[in-house]
């Protein structure tokens, strides 16, 4: 098991190291962590999770957006091709999406069609401690929201996606 960072220790790192030491906490958008930056310095992990949450619901809408459009498609055609992060890769594994069955496969994608069209970005959900079968019918669920709502309701689950990966990656101390 990697040793793990304490906050204290992320708060005592110059700009650039601090945020090397949180990429890919959110996908492919370094700039949660240097948003941040500024909150130092972080007594616990639930404080600088705080802090990168804030950093993300803050920021302008655009930003926001591409943020959420920087997140694959769960089953989709990156995670066919092996061009997911490698965080996405694990958690995809893990609920068993990269060995859906050709049914289930074909009715994700479906699915992840309709949803990319009605608004316009890719569905998100943490999927850690879900079956693919538990995801499918969030999905479908999910579909029947207003773009307002689902933009919403894609930031909520970044934000316990960047919790799930903090905690593998920083202690608390807090």
């Amino acid at each position: 098991m990697p040793t793990l960072l304490l906050p204290s220790a992320l708060s005592r790192l110059n700009h650039a190291d601090f945020i090397a030491a949180l990429a890919g906490i959110y996908e492919h958008s370094d700039w949660v962590a240097e948003r941040a930056w500024d909150a130092r310095p972080f007594a616990s992990r639930e404080s600088l999770l705080i802090a990168l949450n804030h950093a993300m619901l803050d920021a302008p809408p655009i930003q926001q957006q591409q943020l959420i459009c920087a997140h694959p498609e769960l089953a989709g055609t990156a995670a066919n091709a092996g061009q997911l992060s490698p965080a996405s890769t694990q958690e995809q594994e893990k609920a068993g999406l990269s060995t859906l069955d050709q049914a289930a496969l074909s009715c994700m994608q479906r699915l992840n069609a309709r949803y990319r069209e009605k608004f316009g970005f890719p569905f998100i959900v943490a999927v850690q401690g879900r079956t693919s079968e538990q995801i499918a019918n969030e999905l479908e669920q999910r579909l029947q929201q207003t773009p307002a709502e689902e933009f919403s309701a894609a930031l909520q689950q970044i934000a316990l996606i960047a919790g799930f990966r903090l905690a593998a990656r920083v202690a608390d101390e807090g």
